[in-house]
């Protein structure tokens, strides 16, 4: 097979339209007449049928990635199948990829030729990268920022999770599917200043 592959890494914080633009570029290689697949973890248990959807209320049918999907595998299956893999495969929710998922997509695209676009987070509300964002910045061919606003005007950069009383909370497992009501993106200086403001109306006086 001499087609030439890469593996792509686009990322952003929440409400960039990152799902969006993956569902955008599904329908674009559809008018084309190129063939694509979509996946997406399944930890994200949001939706339950096997769909991505968008924010804007888009919305198209995927195979879901299980915790001990090997999709290297998964696409050789598709390879001896029908003798040709898809020209794209377009992943969403990419984050919650393991490290050898995405040496796996790595792999693929190598072997096979296509190509792979993830899109997702690059960090969780701590600040701290994803496993599967951290092996995408260490091996993806083109990595892509998407880029949005905090209210103040400066980008976003952090995925701050939000408590029922609106505070920024600091603690809590790294996971934790949620949408608007659970995430506010925000620029690092708000997300700062919204913790210490939260750390300093927690002080009992003296």
């Amino acid at each position: 097979m001499d087609r030439r592959g890469k593996l792509y890494f686009r990322y952003g914080t929440m409400g960039s339209a990152k799902t969006a633009m993956l569902l955008t570029q599904a329908y674009n290689f559809e008018e084309r007449g190129l063939s694509y697949i979509c996946m997406k973890p399944v930890i994200d248990i949001r939706e339950k049928r096997n769909v991505i959807r968008s924010r804007i209320g888009i919305e198209r049918e995927c195979s879901w990635i299980h915790g001990d999907t090997n999709l290297y595998l998964a696409v050789r299956e598709l390879f001896e199948e029908t003798l040709d893999v898809p020209h794209w495969i377009l992943v969403d929710e990419a984050q919650f990829l393991t490290a050898e998922q995405v040496d796996q997509l790595a792999q693929a695209v190598d072997d096979f030729g296509c190509n792979v676009v993830c899109y997702g987070l690059r960090t969780d509300f701590q600040s701290h990268l994803f496993e599967g964002s951290k092996r995408l910045f260490e091996i993806a061919d083109t990595i892509d920022e998407i880029k949005s606003t905090c209210t103040c005007g400066r980008k976003t950069i952090i995925n701050a999770r939000i408590g029922a009383d609106g505070n920024v909370l600091m603690e809590g497992e790294q996971v934790e599917i949620g949408g608007n009501e659970r995430y506010m993106a925000l620029c690092r200086r708000c997300w700062r200043n919204k913790a210490v403001e939260k750390a300093s109306r927690g002080r009992l006086p003296l």
